[in-house]
């Protein structure tokens, strides 16, 4: 028998304005209607009180780098640097370490409000390079971590076969490679799908797939219609090893090899030329900002505004996990394009939240969530409006609200496909997420 709920929602975002006294009836984990004007909540409905958003994407993911938090601000350098930290810790996962990490990391998710993940996931093999008995044990670990955290997941498994520009993997990089694309393509195909995990495709970066080689990812994407992600022009220096190597950058060099399109999402695309620029937004390949790791990382600031103009749809990422709020990462966006160019209003709250939902949905590959509408999934999550950071401003203006003072803390409830993953701020699956992440952690650093 399908289930049936009904959520009375105080206030909702109902794309671009917000609504008071919202009833969304839900059954089989999908939005069956939404009654407007609805003043009391019906009989029997479950009340979500503040401001309810669409369930939000966190578009970019790698869930291991969740345990380099705080360890990497010790002090100065570099994003290579910083990569030498990284290594270690992915030297140390197992599938069972990294199931146990994944888990606890999409809980702190689901706790942000975030209904599904986008895992670029590239530690396939054993720290030598030896496949798992099952090649695909650790993509299965986080397929598996995501249901156990009762969100959905994206498993963008990555190519990563070199070095850099016509050099073999290093001693840290032999666990993400599978050899040959041909070989990747043909781990990835014994790859499901489920209710909760859709499989793409990503290529790590133009210096981690050798030219020759980025077609073939391509095509096991185009094939399958598949979302396909990529690094991309996250480095000045990755921009001059691919000048030295091939006489183009990044971007041009995926285009000639067709990887650009309206299913391909380019990474941070954040150290671009006009025609860059350009040929992603011509081509409808879309962009994703992690403004919280770049600016951790000191990456720089993307042409965000110029991408979207070119025609790129924007979506965001929490990356490193430097924090996980996806609030954040939206007010991060606006706000760091106001100190780049000392000007105010590049994007509405509207627009922000839309990339933090709908648009973050779509890259992932799930055009049929990010948005409170009929037949969409039911996922929302619930802002509180009584916090210290959310008192005083009028209801109307909650879009406002919740990118530019809400955060993480403020999220009150997660419904995902109908179900009550956070309520009244607690996690309903994994029951004490702090000790979880904690455990999880020190089980790595041990």
């Amino acid at each position: 028998m399908t289930t049936r709920t009904t959520y009375w929602l105080e206030y909702a975002w109902l794309d671009p304005h917000v609504q008071a006294g919202v009833a969304v009836e839900v059954a089989g984990g999908r939005i069956t209607a939404v009654r407007t004007e609805v003043p009391a909540p019906p009989p029997g409905a479950e009340v979500l009180r503040g401001l309810t958003l669409p369930g939000l994407a966190n578009a970019h993911s790698h869930a291991f780098h969740r345990a380099l938090r705080g360890t990497v601000q010790v002090g100065s350098g570099t994003f290579w640097t910083w990569r030498d930290v990284m290594y270690g810790f992915a030297g140390q996962l197992t599938p069972e370490t990294y199931h146990a990490l994944a888990r606890a990391v999409y809980a702190e998710m689901a706790l942000a409000g975030v209904a599904c993940v986008g895992e670029f996931h590239y530690v396939h093999h054993a720290p030598d390079g030896t496949p798992y008995a099952d090649p695909n044990a650790m993509g299965e670990a986080l397929i598996a971590a995501a249901a156990d955290a009762g969100i959905r997941i994206t498993l963008l498994d990555t190519a990563y076969l070199s070095a850099g520009f016509g050099e073999p993997p290093d001693a840290h990089q032999r666990r993400f490679s599978d050899g040959s694309a041909e070989a990747w393509a043909e781990r990835c195909a014994v790859l499901k799908e489920r209710d909760h995990a859709r499989i793409g495709a990503a290529i790590h970066s133009v210096r981690a797939v050798p030219a020759g080689q980025l077609a073939t990812v391509a095509q096991w994407a185009d094939e399958r219609r598949a979302p396909l992600h990529v690094h991309l022009s996250e480095q000045t220096a990755e921009n001059d090893a691919c000048r030295a190597a091939h006489g183009c950058t990044p971007a041009r060099l995926l285009a000639d090899h067709g990887v650009l399109g309206p299913r391909t999402t380019g990474v941070h695309n954040t150290h671009l030329t006009d025609e860059d620029i350009a040929l992603i937004g011509g081509s409808g390949t879309g962009t994703c900002m992690c403004p919280t790791t770049e600016r951790d990382l000191a990456d720089g600031i993307g042409p965000a505004v110029a991408l979207q103009k070119q025609g790129s749809p924007l979506s965001l990422g929490s990356d490193s996990h430097a924090v996980i709020d996806l609030l954040e990462e939206a007010r991060a966006m606006e706000l760091d394009e106001r100190l780049r160019t000392r000007t105010r209003g590049h994007w509405t709250a509207a627009a922000l939240l839309r990339a933090a939902s709908a648009d973050g949905h779509a890259a992932l590959g799930w055009d049929d969530a990010g948005t409170i509408g009929t037949g969409m999934f039911a996922d929302l999550t619930t802002i509180a409006l009584d916090s210290v950071r959310t008192a005083g401003p009028l209801p109307r203006l909650g879009a406002e609200t919740a990118v530019f003072a809400a955060t993480a803390a403020d999220v009150r409830h997660t419904v995902v496909g109908g179900r009550h993953v956070v309520r009244d701020g607690a996690h309903t699956l994994v029951p004490d997420v702090p000790q979880a992440l904690a455990r999880a952690v020190e089980a790595l650093r041990a």
